[in-house]
């Protein structure tokens, strides 16, 4: 007999994409034609360089050093604190800017969506929001695209916010106007110890001040992602095992109010973990972060769930993006181990990496 212990078993095969010896990534986006975006919040970490492509093995700042380089948090050209980063159908990158930096209130000019052309590699377009949609409360976190809807298509953004009201910001491309929606729905908030007690690495998740008592994590809507047919926005709060849907007809239906859409809000279920990012392919197969779980999870179009992969390595996976290759990439950053809620102790051990896995499957295209 082996004196050998059983231990716990990895699953799927996670292949190591890149790693980040200094400042933590969120965002991955992957072009039609392989490139790879990532972004690095202005969070506490040293970020010389808020959204870069990786070119050969290096994080290169993208567009340039100039977009990189904002002169204050309402720098309306230049990215203040990015958090998310998206390629769309058409193959345009569009960079969310939260003009949060360490998540101090936000001012007109600092929260924005920066379209950019991918074969020009310059700035096609600017969206500022204005503070009765990026409130100053407000931390914009992902955002989704459906070009098949009005002129030029619709964004659609959530508020993770931790201390204000959170919910759907509705985006309409052509005319740059934006709209809240589900603003501070019991759906796009954070569920409190009562229901919610989240274990990451097994200890309990929550805010640890040095010198105080901890205090529940706060923030709401985060993940987002549209189902292949367009007819469903899917988003979960960070603090929650629940996933959401709502109708993008009723979302982006100005003479529908508040209630009515809040109407077609469901309920999909507990999903067995606490989410960071979604994502969906063109099989209407949804990918959800299991940041409880070191994995990824897939539920298919029956609402069956299985684990695509576990891996002690994907310590808070982040954000997923599916490319044309047919694999997913995933960030992982150990969010969890930052000293906000470790008693004032940053627990991170670099290098953070960027993983992919094989799903064999496109992403979305609601192309017009």
């Amino acid at each position: 007999m082996s004196d050998e212990l059983t231990t716990d078993e990895p699953c799927g095969r996670l292949e190591t994409v890149h790693t980040f010896p200094d400042a933590m990534p969120t965002g991955v986006t992957v072009s039609r034609q392989g490139r790879i975006f990532v972004n690095f919040p202005r969070w506490g970490d040293r970020v010389e360089t808020t959204v870069a492509e990786l070119v050969d093995g290096a994080c290169r700042p993208y567009p340039d050093q100039d977009w990189n380089s904002p002169a204050g948090n309402d720098d309306n050209g230049a990215f203040v604190s990015v958090q998310s980063v998206v390629v769309d159908p058409t193959d345009r990158l569009w960079v969310l800017d939260t003009g949060s930096p360490g998540f101090q209130p936000t001012r007109p000019g600092g929260p924005k969506l920066v379209c950019i052309d991918l074969d020009t590699d310059l700035v096609t377009q600017t969206i500022l929001f204005p503070a009765d949609v990026a409130l100053p409360t407000s931390y914009l976190n992902d955002v989704r695209f459906d070009l098949r809807r009005r002129s030029a298509g619709v964004a659609f953004l959530t508020d993770s916010s931790n201390s204000g009201p959170n919910g759907i910001v509705v985006v309409d491309l052509a005319s740059g106007s934006a709209w809240r929606r589900l603003h501070d729905h019991p759906s796009t908030k954070a569920e409190t110890p009562a229901t919610f007690r989240p274990l990451v690495e097994g200890r309990p998740f929550l805010v640890c001040p040095p010198d105080g008592p901890p205090s529940p994590v706060t923030m709401g809507a985060d993940g987002i992602a549209i189902s292949s047919d367009g007819s469903r926005l899917y988003y979960c709060p960070l603090a929650s095992r629940r996933l959401y849907s709502v109708s993008v007809d009723a979302l982006v239906d100005r003479s529908m109010d508040d209630a009515e859409v809040a109407g077609t809000v469901r309920d999909e279920g507990d999903k067995g973990s606490g989410s960071d990012g979604l994502e969906s392919d063109d099989a209407g197969r949804l990918y959800l972060t299991a940041y409880e779980q070191n994995a990824v999870l897939r539920r298919h179009p029956d609402g069956r769930y299985e684990t695509l992969v576990r891996d002690p390595r994907l310590l808070w996976p982040d954000t997923m993006s599916i490319g044309a290759d047919g694999y997913l990439y995933v960030t992982a950053n150990q969010l969890h181990r930052q000293p906000e809620y470790s008693g004032g102790v940053d627990r991170r051990r670099r290098p953070y990496a960027l993983f992919r896995v094989g799903v064999g499957a496109g992403p979305v295209a609601l192309l017009p």
